[in-house]
């Protein structure tokens, strides 16, 4: 798959150290001289590492599979075209839930740490890793499920020193026929303690529960507490930024990037010991998902138009 201003290799630099990228049994690394890293499969594009100040941000079950055998449970899987299970009498409806780009091999397009945008910042800085899926590369099941051309190019930006890890999806019709699609960066946090944890930033905001039958409510608090299973989409979330705070101290910083939808969920106790890949069964006290997305309906794309949204992540560690 090829992409337009495809960026050039890194050059060498005389002022210091430069960032590292080297691909090994199935995934790509990037490195930083501050010691920062990201590790991406190309199973999925399945981000499954993080790490900013010698802390690992993310977390991944023991028992996730990395073999591009079943989609990966942790680190940041890509949903689309469709978030959760299908809707009947709709295009994705053949599909499985949250669709096939999660369980796509994606391919690696380059890297680059010199070309604009909200993150860059010089050579040393940052380094931006880049990977496309097209409808080509599907598997023969998902060609027949969603028969539509399409393009993604999937981009990784590490951030030294901001200590930030921006992901964007960008999705562009290359066929002659519109169609719809959700998309969702399903994001796995580690906490040291979810009972310690608040998550702010979704005061006043709509959302639907569906541990409580998908009904609606507003969130009253200012902050929400993990004190049993959640899993809610907060929609048309007016505040731009969604914190975790542990400790009472900030952890991470969820930064939305032209998106307005954002999931949070902790199966806790008992969903936990329902998936044969969540190990360890209490590590439901050790992470959160914040994800954001576009989930609240669908996005429709004319022949030829793209569309990008994502988000930006800051460690405060």
């Amino acid at each position: 798959m090829d992409r337009s201003n495809k960026p050039t290799p890194l050059s060498p630099s005389t002022t210091g150290p430069q960032p590292s990228v080297h691909s090994e049994q199935g995934r790509v690394i990037a490195r930083l001289p501050t010691g920062d890293s990201v590790e991406v499969l190309l199973y999925g594009a399945t981000v499954v590492s993080w790490k900013a100040n010698g802390k690992e941000n993310l977390w991944v079950s023991k028992a996730a599979k990395l073999d591009g055998s079943k989609p990966v449970r942790g680190g940041v899987p890509i949903v689309f075209p469709c978030f959760g299970p299908p809707p009947k009498n709709h295009a994705t409806s053949s599909l499985p839930q949250h669709g096939f780009a999660r369980s796509s091999h994606w391919e690696y397009l380059g890297s680059s740490s010199s070309e604009s945008g909200s993150l860059a910042r010089g050579g040393d800085d940052s380094i931006k890793l880049d990977f496309g899926l097209s409808h080509a590369q599907l598997s023969d099941d998902a060609k027949k499920q969603w028969p539509y051309d399409f393009g993604l190019v999937y981009s990784v930006t590490l951030g030294g020193k901001e200590r930030t890890l921006q992901t964007m999806l960008r999705v562009s019709n290359q066929g002659k026929e519109s169609w719809e699609f959700q998309m969702l960066l399903h994001s796995y946090f580690g906490v040291d303690d979810i009972t310690r944890c608040q998550i702010n930033g979704l005061g006043s905001s709509t959302y639907i529960d569906k541990v409580l039958d998908a009904t609606q409510h507003t969130q009253s608090t200012p902050s929400i507490s993990i004190t049993g299973e959640v899993d809610r989409v907060y929609t048309s979330i007016k505040q731009d930024t969604t914190s975790i705070v542990e400790n009472g101290k900030p952890r991470l910083d969820i930064q939305r990037d032209r998106l307005v939808d954002s999931v949070v969920w902790n199966p806790w106790i008992e969903k936990a010991k329902g998936m044969s890949d969540f190990e360890p069964k209490d590590g439901y006290k050790n992470m959160v998902c914040v994800e954001v997305g576009a989930v609240d309906g669908w996005q429709r794309l004319e022949p030829g138009e793209t569309w990008e949204g994502g988000q930006i992540v800051r460690s405060h560690l």
